[in-house]
């Protein structure tokens, strides 16, 4: 499966200079917030690929022009192809926003779909915020959620894509591994190749 993943930045490539070669082959977009709504819709008209989207923490708009074509996976487990994403938005609570979450808020996010991961397990968690502590900052607006890494560690899913943290900032690798997880910065566009880990997707935590 080719992934496309997109955050935080429009690209000129995806956008104003589009060809439909560009995205040829790729069988899934998924965006990690902070992105145009127009920009999504523009995507889903020409690409072939459906668009799953969780909030980024300056996505309020969606609110009242939510991007055409798309699909939100924001506090659900959606599944494609066999592929089983978790979506988790949001940023960590620095000013009033409705997509911004403390600790205690994402992880009652998360619990809400606990049983749902117990059972059927993750592949992909789609988030816009970084795991805490792991190519995050130190600042509270760009601070992860350590809800995040509790959950690779518990599901073991293959794959957490995030945005927020601006790889033009100048330190943030691309990929990282996190306990065995892929961990993927789709700051702007980034496109990658994915083959599911069937034996990662059972919950070992029987409690």
């Amino acid at each position: 499966m080719k992934i496309l993943t997109i955050a935080d930045i429009e690209s000129k490539s995806l956008w104003d200079y589009f060809d439909p070669s560009k995205v040829e082959g790729v069988d899934l977009i998924l965006s990690a917030g902070d992105l145009n709504p127009n920009y999504l819709s523009f995507l889903a008209t020409f690409c072939k690929a459906p668009i799953l989207y969780v909030h980024g923490n300056h996505d309020e708009c969606y609110d009242t022009t939510p991007p055409e074509g798309c699909t939100c996976i924001d506090d659900s487990i959606y599944e494609f192809q066999g592929v089983r994403i978790m979506g988790l938005g949001g940023s960590n609570r620095y000013k009033p926003g409705r997509y911004m979450y403390n600790e205690l808020q994402m992880k009652a996010r998360a619990l809400r779909l606990s049983h749902k991961a117990h059972f059927k397990g993750v592949d992909i968690i789609l988030a816009h915020s970084p795991i805490a502590g792991f190519h995050d900052m130190e600042d509270l607006p760009h601070q992860g959620f350590e809800t995040l890494g509790k959950l690779c560690e518990k599901y073991h899913p293959d794959l957490l894509i995030h945005g927020h943290v601006h790889m033009n900032y100048g330190r943030f690798p691309r990929e990282d591994d996190y306990k065995g997880t892929r961990v993927i910065n789709a700051y702007e566009k980034y496109i990658f190749d994915y083959e599911p880990t069937r034996n990662n997707n059972k919950n070992t935590d029987r409690e």
